[in-house]
């Protein structure tokens, strides 16, 4: 029987391609990797198509929507012959100060107060000018006196005169019947002419008297204006914004006490291109907005268009529109109208001024005057 001999296996040989093979065998992939990286490429293609899709139509909806909230909330726009621009409502500024150097005794208002026109705001010390008047006094009650000692010596003088007059005529003729000597005439006529220089005299001294009894009376008003100036008040109706002092302080002359506005001229200042300040004139209508209170609409009138243009200022518009020249314009509330509303009228706040630059221009039903009820 013949034994069939199977090749024999050289395990030096065998294990270099076994190696390589294990080497060359992809490594395992999971099962959710494996199903995505071995979908088609036409697949994966479609599904980042309608990705980008889906993204272009969300941002179109969103701006869709934007754009129509935009267009419900932007005012329409203005008629022919009315102009905007935007500003800040503005008020005069008055600081209340001392006169003369001197101590402060009372301040009678607070922060925030609302004052009338002449009511007492604080008041100095003034006890040195009220021994100053009474003094001043008593120096005018002695140049009274010193008037009637005057006066009643230009009566003396005069009536001297009347004696020397009297003697002289019957001198002249006792001389004339040969009574008297010539010499005695003579006296008599040198007697005259003293006694009339001594009139004139007394007569000046009384008029230097009365004099002096106007100066002492002029002393006596000016210490007295002194004291009523030490008693500050208010020079209009306003509110107070700042105590700049305390009782107890000394300040020098024109030291300031109170700070108020003047709540009687409140007024907004805007800036309007030369093609429409050209043709707005004073007096012309205007319609207030503040941003705090859009509901309402206060109405104005124009007080003030500045002869002289001037570059926007960089507080009002961009760097493009302050290349261009502007006029000033001051569009003010009527006093009445503040009057009733002083409670709310603030300062700084911003908003915008719409005038009416051509009389026969109508307001927009948006800008019908709105006002707050009290």
């Amino acid at each position: 029987m013949q034994r069939s001999e199977m090749p024999s296996r050289n395990p030096s040989r065998e294990a270099p391609v076994l190696l390589r093979e294990v080497r060359e065998a992809p490594a395992a992939v999971p099962a959710q990797e494996r199903s995505i990286e071995t979908l088609p490429v036409e697949r994966r293609r479609g599904r980042r198509v309608a990705r980008n899709w889906l993204i272009v139509v969300l941002l179109a909806i969103g701006a869709a929507v934007g754009g129509y909230v935009w267009w419900r909330l932007s005012p329409p726009p203005l008629p022919a012959g009315i102009a905007m621009s935007n500003g800040r409502l503005e008020a005069i500024h008055i600081d209340i100060a001392t006169k003369l150097a001197g101590r402060i005794e009372s301040v009678l208002v607070r922060e925030g107060d609302f004052v009338e026109a002449g009511q007492v705001v604080a008041r100095m010390d003034t006890s040195v000018l009220r021994a100053q008047l009474r003094e001043a006094q008593a120096q005018l009650a002695k140049a009274h006196t010193a008037v009637a000692t005057a006066n009643a010596v230009v009566a003396q003088r005069a009536s001297e005169l009347a004696l020397a007059n009297s003697v002289l005529e019957r001198s002249e003729q006792l001389v004339q019947s040969g009574f008297i000597s010539a010499q005695k005439l003579d006296t008599d006529r040198s007697q005259l002419q003293v006694t009339k220089a001594t009139l004139v005299a007394s007569q000046s001294q009384a008029a230097e008297a009365r004099t002096a009894v106007s100066a002492a009376e002029a002393t006596v008003e000016r210490i007295g204006a002194d004291i009523e100036d030490s008693v500050l008040r208010a020079p209009t109706a306003g509110r107070v914004q700042y105590r700049l002092a305390e009782p107890g302080e000394v300040l020098a002359a024109g030291g300031k006490v109170i700070s108020m506005l003047n709540l009687a001229e409140v007024y907004m200042t805007v800036f309007l291109p030369e093609a429409i300040a050209g043709r707005l004139a004073v007096g012309a209508e205007a319609r207030l907005v503040f941003d705090a209170a859009p509901q309402y609409v206060v109405p104005a009138h124009v007080t003030f268009v500045a002869a002289e243009a001037q570059f926007t200022p960089k507080t009002v518009e961009t760097a493009t529109e302050r290349q261009k020249l502007v006029f000033r314009v001051k569009a003010q509330i009527d006093p009445q109208l503040l009057r009733k509303y002083w409670t709310r009228v603030k300062a700084g706040m911003p908003g915008i001024a719409y005038v009416r630059v051509d009389p026969a221009a109508r307001w927009p039903d948006t800008l019908a005057v709105r006002l707050p009820t009290q």
